[in-house]
């Protein structure tokens, strides 16, 4: 298959809008539709909130959980990454693609979500950017890097589950208690305080838009 084309020419992923939703079944289903999934199957993008919890790579190390007082629980999942934090007001993304389809490998699909979330953000005049040595989005607040977007995939058969986590308008305090995506000191902030003021269900749809620019 010609990669080139493949992307160029690739249907539009269906978009699912879940509300608000218990991390251990979503991701449970996402595994499901991964492995029940045939070269047919629409791809989809799932958005969705989640109730406090903590989430911890394959190969996440417990001394990035700094605290254990918190009562938000850790779940061990099988996304690549560290240990992050999902919480309602942050904007959850999940990218279910048959990437050998799309002729996407690991890198140039995480550049894809990357710049989803930059021209999102470039579109309410904030500037943004990627790293080389650690997925996800960054944003220069007082003069310090903090993240306001976190990256994790599960490549199985050729295929993708999880996605990103946009921080909106979040109680930030649960960052505190871990090394966010395994970095310590590692700021982050949401585009609350950045000046962004519209509700999450409408960031929600501009996000969709832009991610569906992006794979299509």
């Amino acid at each position: 298959m010609d990669s080139s084309n493949a992307t160029t020419h690739a249907v539009a992923p269906t978009v699912r809008k879940l509300g608000i939703a218990d991390y251990v079944p979503t991701w449970h289903a996402m595994q499901t539709f991964t492995a029940q999934r045939n070269t047919s199957t629409p791809d989809e993008i799932w958005l969705l909130q989640h109730p406090p919890v903590y989430t911890q790579g394959i190969a996440g190390k417990v001394e990035h959980l700094l605290r254990t007082d918190t009562g938000i629980p850790v779940v061990k999942i099988d996304r690549g990454g560290q240990i992050t934090y999902h919480g309602p007001g942050q904007l959850v993304a999940y990218l279910l693609l048959d990437m050998k389809r799309r002729g996407l490998s690991v890198r140039p699909l995480v550049r894809k979500m990357e710049n989803a979330v930059i021209n999102l953000l470039g579109s309410y005049g904030i500037s943004a950017r990627h790293r080389g040595d650690a997925p996800g989005v960054y944003v220069t607040v007082n003069e310090t890097e903090a993240k306001i977007a976190a990256l994790g995939l599960r490549i199985k058969n050729d295929c993708c589950y999880h996605g990103l986590a946009l921080n909106i308008d979040m109680d930030l305090t649960p960052f505190d208690a871990i090394n966010p995506c395994g970095f310590a000191g590692l700021k982050v902030t949401q585009l609350a305080d950045l000046g962004v003021v519209e509700p999450i269900e409408t960031i929600s749809d501009k996000l969709a838009q832009h991610l569906l620019q992006v794979l299509t």
